[in-house]
């Protein structure tokens, strides 16, 4: 069954990091239910089976087999993560696109990103790290243009201005109006 304890250690310790970053931006719901489907048997044994400790099993299940299932099904059901809002867009003449995320969940997608960085990272984990990772993938991504933006400007805020101004600025301007607008505070502008 491959190594069961080292993965559930990891996908304890990111969930528990998410759960404080939403806890601290006031998501306590999703906090709580953040990546529960990760210990159901469908991705819990998978994980497993190629769990590594240092990137994401997913990655080895799709260099072992061709497919990640344990991603195809977990990305179905989290809203967090980008790929569970790619459709097929009547305006794009019916091509695959990024669809418009509510702001919660691009929230949440940001506080994945960072604890994801965290947990793998770990003693090497600086606040550039979540832009890092995103931006080497960036181009490759479907996503909204006005999802793309407000997760773009949260990784470089965090980059350049810290993990407690960021949370700030999710917290009271962000979460606050629920509005992609929402531009940082003068205090909070990024460089």
């Amino acid at each position: 069954m491959g190594n069961w304890r080292g993965h559930l250690k990891t996908i304890t310790a990111h969930k528990w990091r998410v759960m404080k970053y939403c806890f601290q931006v006031g998501l306590y719901r999703q906090g709580l239910a953040h990546d529960l489907s990760k210990y159901g048997p469908r991705e819990f044994l998978v994980g497993a089976k190629y769990y590594q400790g240092n990137r994401s099993p997913n990655e080895a299940e799709r260099l072992a087999t061709g497919v990640s299932s344990a991603w195809l099904h977990h990305k179905g059901r989290n809203r967090h993560h980008l790929e569970y809002w790619i459709d097929y867009d009547p305006r794009q003449g019916f091509a695959m696109s990024g669809m418009k995320m509510p702001v919660r969940y691009v929230v949440e997608m940001f506080c994945d990103r960072v604890a994801a960085s965290q947990t793998y990272m770990m003693e090497q984990y600086t606040d550039a790290a979540p832009w890092e990772y995103y931006a080497k993938s960036k181009d490759h991504y479907l996503l909204h243009p006005e999802t793309q933006e407000l997760l773009e400007r949260l990784l470089k805020m965090l980059r350049d201005k810290g993990e407690a101004e960021t949370l700030a600025y999710i917290r009271e301007d962000v979460l606050h109006r629920r509005d992609y607008r929402s531009k940082p505070r003068e205090s909070a502008k990024i460089g």
